[in-house]
């Protein structure tokens, strides 16, 4: 027997024989998703924010996915599991407030500064542009950017939520990436999918680079870092400043869809 077909039939024994056994090694077969997720998750978060945390965050995430998932619906088990766990983890994350207010205060004063040069520019400004608007350094602005990195990917990760009425929580990679029948509003998917194209070719060379290598071809950022010749912090860095604009046009157009 095939590892599809032994699968196939632990489904079934959960689903429809309700047998403990066939859950438990689904949840074991399946969990080096949640060692995929926690392992993406901490290349941007915070040092203090430990890695075995996270996984064991999103092994809840797993179990829950596990639990309501239905094979019968034609969707990949993957796709819902990924979006599962990963918004457990977020969840866990926003519910022990492990931001400090001071980042918080940095990525707002960033996006609203980032706003208005974009709006008087009519293009995303350069980080010297953004840095002058600031009263920063070059210096102070990487530093800046490298702590509010993580800010961005769980507000835009909220974003997607909110702008996708779906069963399941929607992130950025499974909004651009993901082409197989999941369950919420096609509508309404389809509708970010076309906000966050224009808001792609609005970015950067380098930020569309990065988002393209991170959520298109599944590149870690030390392995982004490489390919660019430039530090994992660097990488992370392009990856906030490419993620904030995006939560910000997606925030825009949701306005307007409304």
């Amino acid at each position: 027997m095939n590892v599809e077909e032994q699968i196939r039939r632990l489904w079934h024994a959960h689903k429809h024989a309700h047998q403990q056994s066939a859950r438990d090694e689904l949840i074991v077969h399946y969990a080096p998703l949640v060692q995929f997720v926690a392992g993406r998750m901490a290349a941007t978060a915070p040092s203090h924010v430990d890695r075995s945390d996270l996984v064991s965050y999103g092994v809840f995430g797993l179990i829950d996915a596990v639990e309501r998932f239905d094979p019968d619906r034609g969707y990949r088990f993957e796709t819902y599991a990924i979006a599962r766990i990963k918004g457990n983890i977020l969840d866990e994350l926003r519910s022990y407030d492990w931001v400090p207010r001071s980042v918080r205060a940095k990525a707002r004063a960033i996006d609203t500064a980032v706003g208005d040069l974009q709006s008087e520019l009519h293009r995303s400004p350069t980080e010297s542009e953004l840095a002058l608007a600031l009263g920063m350094t070059a210096d102070e602005l990487q530093r800046a950017l490298s702590q509010v990195a993580v800010v961005n990917l769980v507000n835009f990760d909220a974003a997607l939520g909110a702008a996708v009425d779906g069963e399941s929580p929607m992130t950025v990679g499974d909004v651009l990436v993901d082409g197989s029948e999941a369950p919420g509003h096609h509508v309404e998917l389809e509708e970010t999918r076309r906000a966050l194209a224009e808001a792609i070719d609005e970015l950067g060379e380098r930020e569309r680079e990065v988002v393209s290598l991170y959520y298109y071809d599944g590149l870690t950022l030390a392995e982004i870092g490489a390919v660019l010749g430039v530090t994992e912090s660097r990488a992370c860095q392009i990856h906030g400043k490419a993620v904030g604009q995006l939560r910000r046009r997606l925030a825009v157009a949701e306005r307007e869809l409304a």
